[in-house]
């Protein structure tokens, strides 16, 4: 394996004594698309708010790029993670390109080199023009989603986490984001970390799918894997259960 972006390292995360995740050991390849899925509750958005230091392990060490991901450190590694929620998460009283800039502001980026990079990601997220003026609820669910992309990518972060990041969308707005997505991810290179509930979506995108249960890993490996491989009868029924051998068949040709 190539070198990791993130690494957890026996790493339990606790809420009023009751562990929510872990204990678990886990390595994200750099380069590479981990998607991580699970039923609901598994942990699979702690385990994410943990990569980014929105909270700090109980137990263990979580580190990026060599570096611990403590409070002392999460602004820095945050300055070099792009965070992906659902529906976008954008900002009420602000434009999309205000949503999408607000950061660069605060660093104090010029006026030219903003205007720059919100050129290079609208075309490369295909957003209209038009509506880098408008606000979140003159946009459709699909555009929101692609500001929030932009915000994530405006300081050009080292990793990428997306946390359900088209859950709300309908079937067809979803299939269209899917594949422009994955061409992003393919066409940036960067460490992309992404959450979904669904085996298809994740064959769909992942060099690597980590399952977890009960806030534990039962197995990661490629979509095959979990086919062809499973770990243990858990891993059987919840391929079945979302009709594994089509999706996981599709995503190899």
């Amino acid at each position: 394996m190539s070198g990791a972006t993130f690494v957890l390292d026996g790493v339990t995360k606790a809420y009023a004594g009751r562990a929510a995740l872990g204990p678990l050991t886990l390595r994200v390849p750099t380069g590479q698309t981990t998607v991580l899925i699970g039923p609901s509750g598994c942990g699979k958005s702690t385990l994410l708010r943990l990569l980014v230091g929105l909270v700090e392990a109980t137990a263990g060490d979580v580190t990026f790029d060599g570096t611990s991901v403590v409070p002392g450190t999460a602004r820095a590694v945050r300055l070099r993670t792009g965070y992906v929620i659902q529906d976008g998460g954008l900002f009420p009283h602000m434009t999309a390109r205000g949503n999408m800039t607000l950061m660069a502001r605060h660093l104090g980026w010029d006026r030219a080199r903003i205007e720059s990079r919100v050129a290079e990601l609208t075309a490369l997220t295909r957003f209209p023009a038009d509506g880098l003026d408008r606000y979140p609820e003159h946009l459709s669910g699909g555009q929101r989603q692609r500001v929030g992309l932009m915000r994530a990518l405006m300081l050009n972060p080292d990793a990428l986490l997306l946390d359900e990041p088209l859950g709300a969308l309908d079937p067809l707005v979803r299939a269209d984001l899917q594949t422009e997505l994955r061409d992003i991810f393919r066409a940036l290179g960067k460490t992309v970390v992404l959450v979904t509930h669904d085996l298809g979506e994740a064959a769909f995108f992942a060099d690597r799918v980590v399952l977890l249960r009960d806030g534990r890993i039962v197995q990661e490996g490629s979509p095959a894997d979990l086919w062809h491989r499973p770990a243990d009868p858990f891993v059987t029924r919840f391929v079945q259960a979302q009709r594994g051998p089509e999706v996981l068949e599709n995503a190899n040709a």
